[in-house]
């Protein structure tokens, strides 16, 4: 395969003639792909990903409308823009421009569109589920010794049915934790498993248990050198757009903490990019947004480039926005006095270009056009052009569910991840240990029955033959794992105590 340096993103100048590129060395250094709806920021996402892959560099993306599918097949001279598209290389003068397909590996969170993809609740962590499932700082602070118990009495925590055992074995357990990391209520309990029901019901439970996803069947090229484009199904997704970008962050955040350290490569390692970013930051916790900065800020060190493509760059905070150095701006429109401001903001994040008015010139971009800037010798930002973007060469829009499905037959993951596993973890483990103390409890009412019945005799035995002698009982100390077996048993007994257990082993049965 030829040794690429550069990304043709498009042409331009005063006559489109001048090529605009996105230098690979410094593609690591993430980018901003921003613009109204309608203005054609998912081509530009085609067209990079495409780029990426003919260099050589694995591309992940989310597919939130369904139309990037269509990069999996070539495009055609039957298409109704076929004129359009050829008229458009012939004046950026994009002379080798042809159509083809691309190494496209589909996933679905939900496993219906594509691969499936799963993680475990301990991969997770804490501080990202607590995102997830929108808890209060008393809440996560629970959910975070429910976290550090796990850990203690080595349980492992897989899937939801997992974290839904550790709370209630929290509750039941709660004086004694308390003392030991603080209060635990059975209010913060009841609102963490309200917020898992939730989640339940919007699909997650597929999200969470193994095989959990191995980044490197991502981060992987072809025979012939492509590196493979890894489109995750997210139309369904959007429904539930706290899990979308959560599951998006806790990706970045295996990747950062998995990849080595590399430096600069000549090319990225990895290119992720992270489609409609503002659900990431709307109403984030601070912490959560010095995790996101912490994380963009030294992940190019390990050869992955972030690239985030959202409406507007006031989407994303500052501190953020300030380490994305290659940038395209597609139209924005400044219909009210806060669209004016966003809109000079974008303006002012550009290095001036003397021949135009940049804020003037981003209210009348065009479909297709854009403004670019990418960073040059040294690091340098270009001087912002007006651009017309480069064509697609793949197909423009989805392909049928009926290509989706060969493609996903034909993987080079296929087989892998469909089945799920269920081993021994902390739902199985607690489980045992309520069975056993059931099992312990039932012998020992059965043991003091005993005892009172030959009492009983014996006092029947006495008043028969006349005997008044009077026998002191000796006293019998339980031991605090009959006393805890007996408590157990009686609670086993109640109402209560029966839903407990349909609660812990419920969905065992039922799943199974």
């Amino acid at each position: 395969m030829t040794q690429i340096d550069r990304i043709f993103v498009g042409g331009g100048g005063e006559d489109y003639t001048e090529a605009q590129n996105l230098i690979l060395k410094y593609a690591n250094r993430h980018g901003l792909i921003s613009g109204a709806t309608g203005t054609g920021k998912t081509v530009t996402l085609q067209i990079l990903a495409e780029s990426f892959s003919k260099a050589g560099v694995p591309v992940f993306l989310s597919d939130v409308k369904g139309d990037l599918s269509g990069m999996a097949k070539a495009g055609s001279p039957d298409f109704k823009y076929h004129d359009a598209f050829v008229s458009r290389a012939e004046k950026i003068k994009f002379d080798d421009y042809g159509y083809e397909d691309f190494p496209v590996t589909f996933w679905d969170l939900f496993g219906e569109q594509g691969h499936p993809v799963r993680t475990t609740i301990t991969e997770m962590g804490p501080l990202l589920l607590s995102r997830l499932l929108e808890l209060s700082d008393v809440q996560e602070g629970v959910l975070n010794i429910a976290f550090r118990v796990a850990d203690e009495q080595g349980l492992l925590l897989m899937d939801l049915k997992d974290l839904r055992a550790m709370l209630v074995s929290l509750g039941e357990n709660s004086d004694e934790i308390s003392l030991r990391y603080g209060n635990v209520s059975t209010s913060s309990i009841g609102a963490i498993q309200r917020s898992l029901l939730v989640l339940e019901n919007q699909g997650a439970t597929n999200f969470f248990g193994e095989p959990a996803l191995n980044l490197n069947d991502m981060i992987s090229t072809t025979a012939n050198g492509q590196g493979r484009i890894n489109i995750l199904a997210a139309d369904k997704l959007m429904q539930s757009p706290r899990l979308y970008a959560t599951f998006l962050l806790w990706m970045l955040s295996e990747l950062f903490e998995d990849l080595p350290e590399i430096g600069d490569p000549d090319k990225p390692k990895f290119v992720f990019f992270f489609d409609e970013a503002h659900l990431l930051f709307d109403d984030a916790p601070k912490a959560l947004i010095d995790k996101v900065e912490q994380v963009a800020r030294l992940i190019r060190s390990k050869g992955v480039g972030v690239y985030f493509v959202t409406q507007s760059p006031t989407d994303v905070p500052n501190d953020i926005l300030g380490q994305l150095g290659n940038r395209v701006q597609h139209a924005l429109r400044a219909f009210t006095p806060r669209d004016r401001k966003a809109l000079l903001l974008a303006a002012d994040t550009f290095r001036t270009n003397p021949r135009f008015n940049t804020a003037d010139t981003i209210t009348a971009l065009g479909t297709g056009e854009a403004l670019v800037s990418t960073l040059e010798k040294k690091g340098m930002p270009s001087v912002v052009e007006q651009t017309l973007i480069r064509p697609p060469s793949s197909q423009l829009g989805p392909i049928t569910k009926t290509e989706r499905d060969a493609v996903i037959k034909g993987s080079h993951v296929a087989g892998v991840y469909e089945a799920a596993l269920d081993r021994v973890s902390a739902f199985e483990i607690l489980s045992k240990r309520a069975e056993d103390a059931a099992i312990e409890a039932e012998r020992a009412e059965a043991e003091e029955a005993r005892l009172e019945e030959e009492e009983k005799t014996r006092k029947l035995a006495r008043r028969y033959d006349g005997k008044q002698t009077t026998r002191k009982r000796t006293s019998r100390g339980d031991s605090v794992g009959t006393t805890f077996a007996k408590s157990l048993a009686r609670q086993l007994g109640t109402k209560a105590g029966q839903t407990l257990v349909r609660g812990i082993l419920g969905s065992l049965f039922k799943g199974r």
